[in-house]
């Protein structure tokens, strides 16, 4: 077991609690000690739902250790079913209490309770959050779902979207538009949404459609096998994806593939004149598996950018994105280690990364602009407006998304090579007013053979290639002086690439034996690393 300031996954019954949450009449009655009801603030304060999950904690405290645990469940079970009285059950235990081996779903058998009620074996120390996902919604399938008459009409299960899902809500219509403008109603959407009653239906669809494969692959090929439902390989994300993803239902229902790509506007976007600049820039990708196979399609082929690195933190989609990094010519990074994440970032030295959360975060380290374009996210992640990830509407808000730190970066750039400028420095008021020169301050002593120093902006970006003033560490105990007009020089190199410009100047002066680097060794190291 590793401890991490940072996870990428929780443990699998927070995944369990994600299929809860989505649900409505199913509760989750979880074995777990005083302390673990901190999951709830994943739904209410990052997801900013309007109620708390539908889950009851035995929570059981270090004093009740030597007596009955075992009650302690049993209690909890029956004081949760008057309460609540839901369809149906699932019952569990947390990391800290499969230590007890209590045994809940053996427990809750011998009950007799007037509902189904669904044990899960979720091994807290060997699986992860997508995967108690998965196995949730599998067993909970297994259990309720039964061969049943077919609709009359064309139908389609939409399964994987869960709670505090990735745009999973806004996903869901997305995708049912498209199915409608084809004349295929939905039969039943889940997990989210859906009763215990709703699953007992699910046989009644034509196909399955597959959203999220990290969450619900195992159930849909249970379905496959035991209710004879295809479903769909292909995870609308993207233009081209999208455009499959209807050829692949058609396919499958005989029907033709009819949309309207009126509202499309990435194609467009894309090609115009303001996106031509973007063309060639290089991008990391890095979340989970589905998400990741889509997004490096979306950048190479849609938007113009090169993949200089991609991967994932989901073990279960590694073989997945393995083949993905092959088609794309660079090795993938599979770890649910951020620092080992930062690393391959750094060494990769994109301009823009295309990452989680966590990545976000390294992205302000690093200075590099980050789009997040997979969970784990935080409550910025989670609009109240329409914004889907998935359909012709989820290409446009991609694009926005992707585009604009772009852009941001371009405008910081800009404003760092001009910041000498009257009207751009520090000093400047605000250029839209009609007094904007200039504070008038008091001269500050100017250094021998040199201006004045001026204090850097306070809200300016870390720079963390220049963090060293005028120095760089060296092997052999050499110490790289910069100079003042190379540093200044330095500080002109676009801010995604200066680590590595400075970095490489470095390593050249060193080979040189020179000491202290001019602007003529910065420029001269440029055109030696150019050959």
């Amino acid at each position: 077991m590793k401890l991490s300031v940072w996870t990428y996954e929780g443990p699998p019954h927070v995944g369990a609690m994600r299929v809860a949450t989505g649900m409505t009449d199913l509760h989750y009655v979880l074995h777990a000690p005083q302390g673990d009801t901190y999951a709830d603030l994943l739904f209410t304060m990052i997801e900013r739902r309007d109620h708390r999950p539908p889950v009851t904690y035995t929570t059981f405290q270090a004093r009740d250790l030597g007596s009955d645990t075992a009650d302690l469940f049993k209690t909890a079970c029956r004081d949760a079913y008057d309460r609540f009285q839901p369809q149906a059950m699932i019952v569990g235990a947390s990391c800290t209490a499969e230590l007890i081996q209590d045994d809940p779903g053996g427990m809750a058998e011998t009950m007799g309770m007037p509902i189904p009620i669904v044990p899960l074996e979720l091994p807290s120390y060997q699986r992860k959050e997508n995967f108690g996902c998965d196995e949730t919604f599998f067993q909970l399938v297994k259990a309720l779902a039964r061969p049943v008459e077919k609709t009359e009409e064309i139908t389609a299960n939409l399964i994987g979207p869960t709670a505090l899902g990735f745009r999973h809500r806004d996903d869901i219509t997305e995708v049912a538009r498209h199915l409608q403008e084809m004349g295929i109603a939905v039969n039943v959407v889940g997990p989210m949404g859906a009763t215990p009653e709703d699953l007992t239906r699910l046989g009644a669809a034509h196909f399955n459609v597959l959203m999220y494969p990290e969450t619900a692959e195992s159930a849909a090929r249970w379905m496959e096998r035991e209710l004879g439902l295809p479903y769909t390989k292909t995870v609308p994300i993207g233009v081209g994806a999208t455009r499959d993803f209807l050829r692949e239902v058609s396919d499958i229902t005989g029907l033709p593939v009819r949309t309207d790509e009126s509202r499309l506007r990435l194609p467009w976007y894309s090609a115009s004149v303001d996106s031509t600049y973007l063309t060639g820039k290089r991008v990391f990708l890095f979340g989970d598996g589905t998400h990741v196979a889509a997004a490096a399609r979306i950048a190479r082929d849609e938007m113009g950018f090169e993949v200089v690195g991609l991967g994932c933190y989901n073990r279960e989609q590694a073989r997945t994105i393995r083949r993905v990094a092959k088609d794309y010519g660079v090795e993938a990074t599979i770890t649910d280690d951020y620092l080992e994440v930062e690393a391959a970032i750094e060494a990769a030295a994109p301009e823009m990364i295309l990452g989680t959360q966590m990545e976000r975060h390294i992205g302000k380290r690093l200075g590099i602009p980050c789009a997040v374009i997979s969970a784990p996210v935080h409550v910025q992640d989670f609009p109240a407006r329409y914004a889907p990830q998935m359909g012709f509407e989820g290409a446009n808000v991609i694009f926005d998304t992707w585009v604009h730190p772009l852009v941001m970066g371009l405008e910081e750039h800009l404003l760092h090579m001009f910041r000498e400028d009257f009207e751009f420095n520090d000093e400047a008021g605000p250029s839209h007013h009609a007094a904007h020169a200039p504070a008038q301050r008091p001269a500050a002593p100017a250094e021998e053979g040199g201006a004045a120093p001026r204090p850097a902006a306070p809200d300016s970006p870390r720079d963390i290639s220049t963090q060293e003033e005028g120095t760089g560490a060296v092997p052999g105990g050499i110490e790289v002086i910069w100079l003042p007009a190379a540093e200044k020089e330095l500080k002109k190199i676009p801010f995604f690439v200066r680590g590595k410009a400075k970095r490489n100047t470095e390593a050249f002066a060193r080979e040189r034996g020179v000491a202290e680097i001019s602007v003529d060794t910065l420029y001269e190291a440029k055109a030696h690393y150019a050959r």
